[in-house]
């Protein structure tokens, strides 16, 4: 953890400052130590670099699972593609230039595919996720000197109000428990005229008829590395069967829904290794996390301007159900 990094942090839990109680300070960062209070009331761990604010244990371990699984799988950097770049500027319609030297808090990175476009665009990040994939996305960009990763929690974040320039969660909401009240703890923690970009799956019959929907009641309860060893030997099967549907005039959009499976073939520019990768990947996420709620268009635009107080509010699909809008000042 770099030290520079307590002058955006906060507890919490009383949003009190914090302070190094303990722990080696080595050119400027902490790898090992603890956060505390001024009071000493309440303290928090810094393991491997990383501050971290949640139990060892959360209703997030599949995503820590498999984004450690999966290290570099969906980084640009890694797949030789603009994959994750094209999406997050086209969701959030933030231009490079206007990201370089603003303070950007990327909520649920994963294993940090969107914060590498927003570091690769000159912002200074702060990646946060409620699982140990921020392991994964320290390990994968710890060589950016404007990264910061922090282990915390949407419902509690860290940070005082008021403090970024910008704040985007991609691929993640519909994942909490609560998505209406997790939406509700981003505002705060923007500046005034800062953006927000969110985005949800869209709730709407296509959506909801995917196939995913069939087995989520089963795969959600298994332990999820019984889950993971059993798509490992199953996804090969279903991507071919779903190849073989999504080549039927007319109706292989339809047909290759019915299977299990993410199948980005004709999709992205991916190669044959890639394709699977990705497809064991995002089948894992499709059927492993505990929580899956998708969104109508209604219900997120009444949050942007109830619960938010924005203005440019535009609600659209761009993979997913993307929303995003400006902070009044």
């Amino acid at each position: 953890m770099k030290v520079e990094l307590l002058k955006y942090l906060c507890c919490p839990i009383t949003g009190d400052s914090l302070n190094v109680q303990s722990g080696n300070v080595v050119n400027a960062s902490i790898d090992e130590g603890v956060l505390a209070t001024d009071n000493g009331k309440y303290s928090y761990p810094i393991k491997n670099g990383i501050p971290r604010f949640v139990p060892e244990s959360t209703y997030a371990d599949n995503f820590g699972m498999q984004w450690n699984n999966f290290r570099k799988t969906q980084l640009d950097s890694y797949s030789g593609h603009n994959i994750s770049s094209e999406r997050f500027f086209k969701s959030t319609g933030w231009q490079p230039t206007e990201l370089k030297n603003k303070l950007v808090l990327d909520v649920g990175c994963g294993a940090g595919r969107f914060a590498e476009a927003a570091l690769n665009a000159g912002a200074y990040v702060i990646a946060l996720d409620y699982s140990s994939a921020v392991d994964a996305c320290y390990s994968n960009l710890k060589n950016h000197r404007r990264l910061s990763v922090v282990q915390g929690d949407i419902y509690n974040l860290p940070f005082p109000e008021e403090l970024f320039d910008y704040v985007y969660s991609l691929g993640v909401l519909q994942h909490t428990p609560d998505v209406k009240l997790a939406f509700s703890c981003l505002p705060p923690v923007l500046k005034p005229g800062g953006r927000l970009c969110v985005d949800y799956y869209w709730k709407r019959f296509r959506t909801l008829m995917h196939a995913k929907y069939l087995f989520r009641p089963v795969t959600k309860r298994l332990p999820k590395e019984i889950l993971f060893k059993s798509l490992q030997i199953t996804v090969p099967i279903m991507l071919k069967i779903s190849q073989i549907l999504g080549r039927v005039p007319l109706i292989g959009v339809i047909l290759k829904r019915l299977i299990p499976v993410a199948n980005y073939t004709d999709t992205f520019p991916l190669s044959k290794i890639q394709l699977h990768e990705w497809a064991l990947l995002d089948t894992f996420d499709m059927l492993a996390p505990i929580h899956d709620n998708p969104q109508t268009k209604k219900n997120i635009e009444k949050w942007f301007t109830q619960e938010g107080d924005f203005i440019d509010i535009k609600v659209f699909h761009e993979s997913h159900l993307v929303a995003r809008g400006r902070k009044l000042e």
